[in-house]
């Protein structure tokens, strides 16, 4: 039997799945959860794209509870998140974006409520050599983190992975326009 604090993280993760469409740019999807993590779990992941169909962004969303509680978890409900999206080369030289992507977290987090807030952000560039030399380098931004909601309402936690997922990807935030030719923007 599934505890009612924890059929609320199912009944929200279905509102959100079959309601209208969060952001165009924005793909989300049910997917496995790990079984081992705790007695009960449920995940998203989501997948950011540009006009042009690029994915630009992806991620996971994991919902862990465990009725009888684990140590740092509150409420006995921890979330975990993975975004990874693609950089532009001169952001991911900045050295200060770890920080600002970490900010970005704390700042869609802070409106709902979380405790116990831990997590990595790495910041990767991939060469091409031989045969593959004619490839483009590229450069990533990888977010883990993992916090307690402090209360059992998860839809506001959704809706900030989904906001980072969205930021980290160079996207505007909801209702503003993007500037032509910019991340997001419809020149080239």
């Amino acid at each position: 039997m599934t505890p009612p604090a924890f059929q609320r993280v199912l009944d929200t993760f279905r509102e959100i799945l079959e309601g209208p469409a969060v952001r165009p740019e924005l793909d989300l999807e049910d997917m496995p959860a790990p079984q081992r993590l705790a007695p009960h779990a449920a995940a998203l992941s989501g997948s950011v794209y540009r006009d042009d169909d690029t994915e630009v962004a992806t991620g996971r969303l994991i919902v862990l509870y465990d009725p009888d509680g684990e140590n740092g978890w509150t409420n006995g409900f921890r979330v975990v998140a993975y975004i990874r999206a693609d950089l532009e080369p001169d952001i991911a030289a900045d050295e200060l974006i770890g920080s600002v992507a970490w900010d970005w977290l704390l700042e869609a987090l802070e409106p709902v409520g979380y405790a116990g807030v831990s997590g990595t952000i790495t910041r990767a560039v991939s060469e091409s050599f031989g045969d593959k030399r004619d490839e483009p380098s590229t450069t990533e931004l990888e977010l883990r983190a993992s916090w307690s909601p402090t209360g059992d309402d998860v839809a506001g936690h959704v809706a900030a992975w989904i906001e980072v997922m969205c930021t980290t990807a160079g996207l505007p935030p909801t209702g503003v326009a993007a500037l032509p030719g910019g991340p997001g923007g419809g020149g080239g």
